[in-house]
């Protein structure tokens, strides 16, 4: 039970929610900039749908990748060690609430794969770029991204691994999909002040809601291990 809180997929997609309060400001602009102009014959809705398509397929590949790569690891992790392993999701959503994730480092080699990429989505069609930038996304220098990878690289499987990123993925659409369609409204209504509260009140929740969970790894009575809040 305590290893499966790692990469549940309600879990993942609440760390999705979080990440996309913080990446609405980072990332929104760059997935806006896709967005057909008036007199751009590409449709919005097609554009929009294919971006957030081809991201949860990068997503899902990455996390296919990662999940697989991480089952060797976890079978020479002895058991002391791997019932301490959930928490690590804790530490993210802990992370996230007080933005340690800026000091995480950023690959420079990823950096330049981004810049290449936009050199060459400016010669394509914006359904093109669209469906380019969605699936480079998990490429993107973002110290979230990162932290996530490294839980699904703890899955221990391909399919986890999948699984985790894909809801993961999912709980980012929401936001980012009503900053394209919404793009002047967001700005007016959702300030970075109110993102960074929203974001710091359910990481800190969730990071709390984990903790109650994962209490049998400290020594109390464990929970349910069928309900995401157990009491």
């Amino acid at each position: 039970m305590e290893l499966a809180a790692i990469n549940s997929p309600t879990a993942a997609f609440v760390a999705g929610l979080v990440t996309s309060l913080h990446c609405a400001g980072m990332c929104g602009p760059l997935a806006c900039s896709l967005m057909p102009v008036r007199g751009d014959s590409a449709d919005a809705a097609t554009v929009s749908t294919t971006y957030h398509l081809s991201r949860l397929f990068g997503y899902a590949t990455f996390g296919a990748v990662a999940g697989a790569a991480g089952r060797l690891p976890l079978v020479f992790l002895s058991s002391p060690l791997a019932r301490w392993l959930p928490w690590v999701l804790v530490a993210f959503f802990v992370a996230m609430a007080f933005r340690f994730d800026r000091y995480l480092p950023k690959p420079a080699a990823l950096g330049r794969v981004m810049f290449k990429l936009n050199l060459w989505m400016r010669s394509r069609s914006r359904v093109q770029a669209a469906a380019a930038l969605g699936f480079a996304t998990p490429l993107l220098p973002c110290g979230p991204l990162y932290f996530v990878l490294g839980l699904a690289l703890l899955s221990g499987s391909a399919m986890r691994g999948v699984e985790f990123m894909l809801a993961f993925g999912l709980g980012t659409v929401p936001l980012l999909w009503l900053a394209q369609s919404q793009f002047h409204w967001v700005r007016q209504k959702l300030s970075p002040l109110w993102l960074n509260r929203a974001r710091f009140a359910l990481a800190l929740s969730t990071a709390l809601v984990l903790g109650w969970r994962l209490r049998g790894t400290l020594g109390f009575d464990a929970p349910d291990p069928n309900n995401l809040i157990c009491f």
